[in-house]
């Protein structure tokens, strides 16, 4: 029984291996024919493949073709449009020609501050006049101080091939002894108005806990010097703003105690040396890869003036000796003579080194016109370093409802507010479109604000500074101004949308080829006044070579638009097939468009006659204002 079992497994495993043998002959056979049928379906495929490339490259070679043939004449037909970005400059240049005509025929009495024999005139025969009424200074500062904004527009707004650099170096020669003279003869009014007039008390709010920290620290005046404590000196310098009005900041002679500064107004006096104009209008991106001319500054109390700028101006803090008194004697005024003119009373006092004197607290209401987005930096001048620097100041507080700030600082120095420069930077989005005949509104979204510039015809007008949905910065909304007097007044208020030639340092741009930003803006202008522009998130992913931007025909302030994406190199202009919604970047041309040499040209193929006839009939004037405001705020690097 046992072997008869034997021989029956022995037959089922021959069976089971021929079986499996076969089986396995029919899976090899089975997986060649799939990789041959695979083979054949790659081969396919890749054939395919190659037709449509063929396809591809023939069609891409028509429309280069195609592009070559007619880019002479696109060029040609553009340069005949770029002519009135010549004929803005020629009638701005005439314009200041016509001016200083104007201002010959006129006669007034007041100089030419471009002429330096006249200038020099005025300074000398105001620097003899011994009038020092407060009032007539006033007055007279008041011409000076529009003396010196014309020079500072000049040196803004003049092209380097209408100025020699001679005539830079005079006009900002000139600017600093015009301020230094204001300076002398605000020093020279208050002097006066301390010596013939009674002095008046100084109001302090809020003073109490101040007034116990000076009863701790100040030892018992004499009897003279307690009567002049009661009656506090003016000023030692006149503060104005443009409108005239004035506050003051001073101390009294001996006097130890923590001062407050109250209602303090915009120092109109700079530190030209420092917050110098630029001296000709250079092209920012032809700066974008120059070498550094500064060496980096290694202390960190001195402030970074290409990323920190001072804002509601510079404020001079002094304790002043009190000038010898007028004293009656019968029917005679009698007063001391000095030459020395104002005293300024040193503090700590320089003959005490050893003694503990207590920090001077300082506080500052600051203007209703100036935007602080973030707590202010506070910095003191250094004459001796000639620079600024946040040392020798502690204990600021800034309080933002309130609008004001205290701070302890060691001694009496001239201190600024400083803001960066670049907070507003890179834009979140912004758009440019028509409103109107030679008329559009460029809207600039930061993280801290949305900006709407109205152009129309050669000025242009800040429509509003929204912040936090509130209308901010209402007192310069409404004011038709030149574009370089748009980008100094937005400055100045803190709202700083222009990048400088070192912003790049600062900010993470969105860095573009010089000839494919500089010509879209360019282009952009040309057509401006049919078609509405505005931020794509694929110009991150354009490349450095390229730009790309939505565009819509957009000929009713209340039409609705129908955004396209265009790519622009400078040179090619394309219609891309993606949209903003798409999930990644192609380059891929929108069906049945072509390439042009020129934006006009690419946009005249999807455009109505109604939108090329208004492009054709734009004012010179209006396209340049458009141009300049485009390459001014950058946005299409800073965004």
């Amino acid at each position: 029984m046992g072997p008869k079992k034997k021989k029956k497994s022995s037959g089922k495993k021959k069976v089971s291996k021929a079986e499996q043998l076969r089986l396995q002959k029919e899976e090899e056979e089975r997986r060649l024919k799939e990789e041959e049928e695979a083979q054949f379906q790659a081969q396919q495929e890749e054939a395919a493949r190659l037709e449509k490339e063929r396809i591809e490259q023939e069609q891409m070679e028509k429309l280069e073709a195609k592009d070559q043939e007619r880019r002479e004449s696109e060029l040609a037909e553009l340069h005949s449009l770029e002519q009135k970005f010549l004929s803005a400059q020629q009638w701005k240049t005439d314009y200041r020609a016509y001016g200083k005509w104007e201002h010959y025929l006129s006669c007034d009495g007041s100089p030419d501050p471009t002429v330096l024999q006249e200038i020099n005139t005025f300074m000398s025969l105001w620097r003899d006049d011994q009038n020092e009424d407060v009032q007539l200074v006033m007055e007279k500062g008041a011409q000076v101080l529009n003396l010196i904004e014309k020079l500072q527009f000049l040196l803004l707004d003049t092209p380097p091939s209408e100025i020699t650099e001679k005539e830079t170096v005079q006009y900002q020669e000139s600017i600093l002894e015009l301020q230094n003279l204001l300076h002398q003869k605000y020093n020279g009014a208050t002097e006066h108005l301390l010596k013939c007039q009674s002095v008046p008390r100084l109001e302090v709010f809020d003073s109490k806990e101040l007034t116990q920290h000076s009863k701790d620290n100040v030892e018992e005046p004499e009897e003279e010097e307690k009567k002049a404590r009661e009656e506090p000196s003016m000023p030692t310098e006149e503060e104005m703003c443009s409108d005239g009005r004035k506050s003051a900041v001073s101390f009294k002679e001996n006097c130890n105690s923590i001062a407050d500064i109250n209602e303090t107004e915009e120092e109109i006096e700079k530190k030209s040396e420092i917050l110098d104009i630029p001296s000709q209008v250079q092209h920012p991106l032809t700066q974008e890869e120059m070498n550094e001319k500064e060496a980096a500054i290694t202390d960190e109390n001195i402030v970074d003036l290409q990323q920190f700028v001072p804002v509601g101006g510079v404020y001079h803090i002094d304790a002043l000796q009190l000038p010898p008194q007028v004293k009656q004697i019968k029917d005679w005024s009698m007063v001391e003579v000095l030459d020395v003119g104002l005293q300024a009373y040193p503090y700590p006092p320089e003959e005490a080194e050893d003694a503990t004197y207590p920090p001077i607290q300082i506080t500052l209401r600051l203007s209703d016109n100036v935007m602080y987005f973030e707590d202010p930096v506070i910095a003191r001048w250094d004459p001796a370093g000639q620079q600024w620097r946040t040392d020798g100041i502690s204990n600021v507080t800034y309080e933002r409802q309130a609008k004001s700030i205290t701070f302890e600082m060691r001694a009496f120095y001239t201190i600024a507010l400083l803001q960066d420069a670049h907070l507003n930077m890179p834009y979140q989005a912004w758009e440019l479109q028509p409103t109107g005949m030679d008329e559009a509104l460029l809207i600039v979204t930061t993280v801290f604000a949305t900006i709407q510039i109205q152009m129309k015809g050669n000025q242009c007008m800040l429509s509003s500074v929204v912040v936090e949905e509130k209308d901010v910065l209402s007192y310069v909304t409404g004011k038709w101004l030149s574009p370089v007097d748009l980008r100094a007044v937005l400055k100045k208020a803190g709202v700083n949308i222009f990048p400088g030639a070192y912003s790049h340092k600062y900010v993470s741009v969105n860095k573009k080829a010089p000839l494919a930003e500089v010509r879209a803006y360019q282009q952009m202008a040309l057509v401006a006044s049919a078609f509405a522009f505005a931020w794509s998130k694929w110009n991150l992913e354009a490349g450095q070579e390229q730009v790309v931007f939505k565009v819509s025909e957009h000929l009713k302030a209340d039409s609705v638009k129908d955004w396209s994406l265009y790519m622009f190199n400078g040179q090619k202009a394309q219609k891309l097939k993606i949209t903003e919604t798409s999930e990644a970047f192609s380059e891929e041309l929108e069906e049945d468009s072509e390439f042009h040499s020129t934006l006009y040209h690419m946009l005249k193929d999807f455009a109505s006659k109604e939108a090329i006839d208004k492009v054709e009939t734009a004012n010179f004037l209006f396209i340049d204002v458009v141009y300049q405001l485009l390459l001014a705020t950058r946005v299409l690097t800073y965004s």
